[in-house]
């Protein structure tokens, strides 16, 4: 699990990659030094369609959190979402206060438990020096659950590179989405998205805490290599770097699996009425083994790669 799990859970969840940002401004880490503007960076991330008759949808594998300069509306990616009536994402557009009230109503330990005390003595230091490092009091996380610190922990040092969610492409996406009148639909609810993480065992939280720990010191560039063959448009070069060491099965059907079998079955469905749709979801849904277009094929639906 050790490098996928690092950046796994932002990678694959909108839900959470907006929430860091409620993360930040709660915890306020020491302030990073400010970091000088990136030169602009032309990305060409891959794009698929599906097409019959009177209906087309196209897949867009997006990565939820950005660093400014990366240049990647543009050609047929522009000219697809243009000419879509009806953009698909994750979830539907939520108020910030709304998605922070329900991550913190999902976060939280029964009372009279301690988020250090559920941790072994190795794992508890290696915590504790994690928090003091980023400027915060070793007790910062105490009444949260071992998720909502691996979650917090990740969001850190990525937002220290620069990294946000509003340079996103779904933050791009809803603003061209309102310039052009374009319809939204959620696949699935904030809600939804936090169950996930709220609903795995004990111990899976915890060997997600343990692994994000040990991965602080290269999630930067864990990161940034994924972000480059997303750029490149490289979905076969990211499924390896997503999978690289996976090692618990609960926590890829979790997050990956079972989610792509249930966007596979509503393309299925949508493609039964007319009308162009755009379909942005995370990345790492339409790379590997089990990406949602490996579930089309099975029923016979072909997702045919545009760019």
């Amino acid at each position: 699990m050790r490098r996928m799990i690092r950046t796994f859970a932002l990678f694959l969840s909108l839900t959470l990659t907006w929430f860091t940002t409620g993360v930040l401004a709660q915890q306020r880490p020491a302030a990073p030094a400010p970091l000088a503007q990136p030169a602009a960076v032309a990305a060409r991330p891959a794009l698929w369609k599906i097409a019959d008759h009177d209906t087309t949808i196209y897949l867009f594998g997006t990565i939820h959190a950005l660093r400014p300069g990366v240049m990647w509306m543009a050609g047929p990616v522009e000219t697809a979402f243009k000419a879509s009536d009806e953009l698909v994402t994750e979830i539907p557009e939520t108020a910030a206060a709304d998605m922070q009230a329900a991550v913190m109503e999902s976060a939280m330990l029964a009372p009279g438990k301690s988020l250090r005390d559920l941790l072994d003595p190795g794992d508890r230091a290696k915590l504790e020096q994690a928090l003091t490092g980023f400027g915060l009091p070793a007790s910062a996380f105490d009444r949260f659950e071992p998720w909502y610190a691996a979650v917090a922990l990740t969001a850190f040092p990525l937002a220290r590179e620069g990294y946000s969610a509003e340079n996103g492409v779904e933050q791009t996406f809803s603003t061209e989405a309102k310039k052009h009148g374009h319809a939204r639909i959620g696949l699935e609810t904030a809600a939804y998205q936090l169950a996930i993480f709220d609903s795995l065992p004990l111990d899976v939280q915890k060997s997600y805490l343990h692994e994000v720990i040990e991965g602080l010191p290269t999630l930067d560039e864990d990161l940034a290599g994924m972000v480059r063959e997303w750029s490149a448009g490289n979905p076969d070069k990211l499924a390896e770097l997503l999978n690289a060491d996976e090692d618990d099965p609960r926590m890829v059907a979790a997050l990956l699996t079972n989610r792509n079998r249930a966007w596979a079955q509503w393309i299925s469905a949508r493609m039964q009425q007319p009308g162009k749709v755009f379909m942005a979801v995370g990345a790492g849904h339409l790379a590997g083994k089990d990406s949602v277009q490996a579930m089309l094929a099975k029923s016979g639906l072909v997702a045919v790669r545009v760019q």
